[in-house]
């Protein structure tokens, strides 16, 4: 039930920040590099979240 709870509180954070991103006023060339770096990070996140990737440590936010 934590590790839900974890990855829900990840991927809402994650939202806010892309939101965020997404708002500054970037070149064409830089924003596709950004998204594609947040698509590898939210990836990665998940896959750490379910314990697939052992290598990514995420701190826990709820116990």
């Amino acid at each position: 039930m934590s590790m839900i709870i974890n990855l829900i509180i990840y991927l809402v954070v994650f939202g806010l920040i892309w939101w965020l991103v997404g708002m500054l006023p970037l070149p064409s060339p830089v924003a596709q590099i950004v998204r594609v770096l947040f698509i590898i990070l939210l990836i990665a996140i998940i896959l750490s979240a379910f314990g697939i990737v052992p290598g990514i440590h995420l701190p826990r936010f709820y116990t």
